[in-house]
């Protein structure tokens, strides 16, 4: 190895081996939204209901949801090449899969292999991240992640609205083949490992624990319907009550061997408040997300095309911005960006609750714009306040609860919006409301609730510090000491 890649960077440089991962995680994770707009013509193609072909996003969920507890121990045995190799490789093949599957069963078998990789790649890009950026510079260098992570999503439908215009859902996949080829190959020539992998045995009840219980709670989640909502709560106890039983074991694996997921990390202070913070904005957005192309395309007849290319502004701004937050986040401190961002999160949700069939569009761009723009100032600093409270040795272990969480929470705010819209909605059908009056209606008050959710985002920013304090790093791995702050 020619360089020290643990080295601290270079003044206003992003190392290599960060350019290589962002490069690489842009694109699994535009895969996780590109599917969206293919539902119609995979009900025509494959002959699958509606229903059906919606678990090629809900799948995706799943999978990461079940995969993300155990990359925190996976991180911490193998080398980085090796990480990036299984990652990419195994994303690689789903994708290969999902291009050729001649039916929906093996389109499904696919893009859960996909989203296997894509697991991964968020953890181990976070986790090098914290390892070999210095703290004076981790807002700059977090900020060009976050316009990779931020793009991404938001060009899927766009991407995929193109495609669509022009051919097969399959050039979907065949079209990410060989840049993902390309990004593999290059990030094996140009990637440096770093830190050394640790000994250490995985405990198969551990996995199961956390497969089945995550999986089970954001599937049970992921069935939520005004009219079902028995079934499902039923699944989603059941997977919080596997989750229990999983944190009772890793407490006691911290003390007699090695956990799968070190819950040490929910000591430090700061990080415990930043994952409360972000996985409750992520439910608001996910919420939004989730509303705006059903207002658009269901109420206001637009395509899914326009639909994309309507709301791609708001995730360039918010792209692009992310340098610049991390710039002001490295020079003054969270505090002056988080609260702001917050508010401006909460005011954003709060105008999209007077939607109506006649609203002109550029306010809802506007009101897009703000929103996204809100979370890029919230995101990049509490990404870097939390993860920057732990000690080195636990970093993938608290990228990997962020990664869990994230996708819990993208599931609880879907539910939650869908069934609070669909039961207003239908009470007022009912009552005799005309259906396209009453399904307004119903996204108000959805909307009204993801606002209600963004004043706890508000609380938990006053809250958090504006810089966090370097914990000290432990002498034993057993043993470490969190910041409390």
């Amino acid at each position: 190895m020619s360089a020290d890649p643990s080295a601290p960077a270079s003044e206003g440089r992003t190392p290599t081996v960060i350019r290589v991962l962002v490069l690489a995680t842009f694109v699994v994770i535009l895969n996780e939204t590109i599917m969206i707009n293919a539902i119609p013509r995979l009900m025509a193609d494959l002959e699958v209901t509606e229903r059906t072909a919606q678990w090629v996003s809900t799948a995706f969920m799943l999978t990461m949801a079940a995969v993300i507890p155990t990359t925190g121990w996976f991180l911490q045995r193998v080398s980085t090449r090796q990480a990036y190799s299984v990652a990419m490789g195994v994303f690689l093949a789903g994708t290969a899969l999902s291009a050729v599957a001649p039916s929906f069963a093996v389109l499904l078998l696919g893009r859960i292999i996909q989203a296997g990789g894509t697991a991964v790649m968020m953890p181990l890009l976070m986790t090098t991240l914290m390892t070999v950026v210095p703290e004076h510079d981790r807002g700059r260098v977090m900020g060009n992640v976050t316009l990779a992570i931020s793009v991404a999503p938001a060009m899927g439908p766009v991407i995929s609205g193109l495609v669509l215009q022009v051919g097969s859902w399959r050039w979907l996949f065949v079209l990410v083949l060989p840049i993902t080829g390309i990004i593999t190959w290059l990030g094996l020539r140009q990637l440096e490992n770093v830190g050394e992998p640790q000994a250490g045995a995985i405990d198969p009840v551990s996995v199961a624990l956390a497969a089945i219980g995550f999986g089970g709670l954001v599937f049970g989640l992921s069935r939520f319907e005004s009219d079902n909502l028995a079934g499902p709560a039923l699944i989603v106890a059941a997977g919080a009550a596997l989750i229990a039983v999983f944190a009772l074991r890793q407490l006691r694996l911290q003390r007699t061997g090695t956990p799968l997921l070190d819950l040490r990390v929910l000591l430090a202070g700061t990080y415990t408040k930043a994952l409360v913070l972000m996985s409750v904005a992520f439910m608001a957005m996910l919420g939004s997300m989730i509303l705006l192309p059903l207002y658009l395309q269901n109420l206001r007849g637009l395509s899914p095309l326009a639909t994309g290319l309507l709301v791609m502004p708001g995730g360039l701004a918010m792209g692009l911005l992310g340098p610049t937050v991390g710039r002001l986040f490295d020079r003054f401190g969270g505090r002056m960006l988080v609260i702001p961002g917050s508010i401006g999160i909460a005011a954003a949700l709060a105008g999209f609750t007077q939607i109506s069939m006649t609203m002109p569009y550029w306010q809802l761009i506007a009101l897009h714009i703000l929103m996204m723009v809100s979370l890029a100032a919230t995101f990049t600093p509490v990404f870097t306040l939390g993860l920057g409270a732990l000690p080195q040795q636990l970093y993938s272990h608290g990228s990997s609860m962020l990664g869990t969480l994230q996708q819990v929470a993208a599931a609880f705010g879907t539910a939650l919006v869908v069934t609070v819209m669909s039961a207003r909605s239908t009470e007022l059908v009912a009552d005799g409301t005309d259906p396209i009056a009453a399904h307004l209606d119903g996204m108000r008050l959805a909307f009204l609730v993801s606002a209600a959710l963004a004043l706890i985002v508000i609380v938990m920013a006053a809250l958090l510090p504006s810089r966090a304090a370097a914990p000290e790093a432990a002498e034993e791995p057993d043993a470490p000491e969190l910041v409390k702050g």
